[in-house]
């Protein structure tokens, strides 16, 4: 099984499209995908057409011990299943602050539930350090980062590489960055081309160097902006249900297949610690 949490601090960079249709993708080429809505705004769990009730059971009730993740569990496809959010997840830092082991209460929850059933586990995070997204770092193995390319979202990757260096050292020994995918591009630009170049040259110089990023890299997949991706989740939809032959569907049909690529060669080079 691979854990994946997608995650950027900054909003408005594709988190929760990538989240989405990045599950999606996999889930058509086959994969068992479980996504996980670890976002307040439950923007992915109404991307895929699920409005919860108050009162239905949700990541925060199983966050706060009141529901198992199989009790929660929404099936989308065959091969794609929900753990959704709804507004209660957002009074759940605050009352999980004072428990003990507050960092790991996902983890251990996700290890408590039948997860052999799924090939790949997709985190969709808030945008933010918080709690959740401390719990979304100590239960996966594997960061992906999408990111817009603009300078503002160099500095968010340096500050999303300490944060990692930080858990990784102190709470998950098993986490790194596994790649960095450019979402709303515009290859035609010259300052995509110079922030591409930058991350590049900054992933292939660590890769020198011992750390959480030693290995990343950065997909060949460009996600271009496309307006079917805005308008797929008013329609509770992935972008392959709502228009599959757009560019938005062949950008992130590409990223999947370089995710299971990636997948392949991890575990053959043992860079997981588990079959992750």
């Amino acid at each position: 099984m691979r854990k994946i949490a997608v995650i950027n601090q900054k909003g408005g960079v594709g988190k929760t499209t990538t989240s989405v249709n990045l599950a999606a993708a996999l889930s058509e080429h086959g994969q068992r995908v479980l996504i996980l809505d670890l976002d307040p705004q439950a923007h992915a769990s109404l991307h895929l057409g699920i409005h919860l009730r108050e009162d239905d059971a949700s990541v925060y009730d199983v966050m706060t011990k009141q529901s198992s993740v199989a009790d929660a569990l929404v099936r989308i496809t065959p091969n794609l299943a929900l753990l959704p959010a709804n507004i209660n997840l957002a009074a759940a830092e605050m009352e999980l602050a004072s428990e003990v082991g507050r960092e790991f209460i996902l983890r251990d929850a996700l290890e408590r539930s039948y997860l052999d059933l799924y090939d790949y586990i997709i985190i969709d995070c808030p945008p933010s350090l918080g709690l959740l997204t401390l719990n979304a770092l100590t239960a996966v193995d594997d960061i992906l980062l999408p990111m817009q390319p603009h300078y503002l979202a160099l500095h968010g990757l340096s500050q999303l590489l300490q944060t990692t260096e930080l858990v990784a050292k102190r709470l998950n020994p098993d986490l790194r960055l596994a790649a960095v995918l450019l979402t709303m591009s515009e290859s035609n630009t010259r300052l995509c081309a110079e922030v591409e170049s930058d991350v590049s040259e900054f992933l292939q110089s660590a890769s020198a160097v011992e750390s959480p990023w030693q290995h990343a890299r950065l997909l060949d997949a460009r996600i271009r902006k496309n307006i079917k991706l805005a308008e797929a989740p008013s329609f509770g939809q992935t972008i392959f249900q709502y228009a599959p032959d757009s560019n938005g569907a062949c950008d992130y049909a590409r990223a999947a297949k370089e995710i299971e690529a990636l997948t392949r060669v991890n575990l053959d080079s043992g860079q997981c610690s588990d079959a992750a």
